[in-house]
């Protein structure tokens, strides 16, 4: 799904989303919201933000310099965007884009986000990095694996 927050005049020909060839089987990884789908998740996101249309052939590795891809999970699993700072914290450190982080780090980060906003523990990136490497099986998606 792509998002932007302002608008342009043609999106789709000045701003394309370009994918970035991190997949190794691209036919196999295409965009899978429909248009009901976004519709639904319209309520995750600040008033104003300009939603794509549904396009078949967006690969979910796509990027470009004005729309953002997100993946279905963080909203399947109870995010809204802005994200919260932990989980804003982690994609500005690492440098990763949304789409790279495999299920399992978005679910620790809501895990950890809620621990945060429930018991009102300070957690950051120093507490992430001391419990969680983060790692890649050479898919260019990481996950997180347990320190030990």
């Amino acid at each position: 799904m792509g998002t932007r927050s302002s608008p342009a005049k043609n999106p789709d020909h000045h701003n394309p989303l370009k994918s970035q060839g991190l997949t190794k089987n691209p036919s196999m990884v295409l965009c899978r919201f429909t248009d009901p789908d976004v519709d639904r998740l319209h309520s995750y996101f600040p008033d104003g933000t300009i939603f794509r249309p549904f396009n078949s052939s967006t690969k979910s590795d796509s990027v470009s310099d004005v729309w953002i891809a997100f993946p279905a999970t963080p909203f399947l699993i109870g995010f809204t965007y802005p994200f919260p700072v932990l989980t804003e914290g982690f994609f500005t450190l690492t440098g990763l884009c949304y789409i790279q982080a495999m299920p399992m780090v978005w679910r620790i980060l809501y895990t950890l986000e809620h621990i945060i906003e429930q018991e009102g523990v300070d957690i950051g990136m120093s507490e992430l990095s001391q419990l969680y490497n983060l790692v890649s099986h050479g898919s260019y998606r990481y996950l997180f694996q347990m320190q030990t």
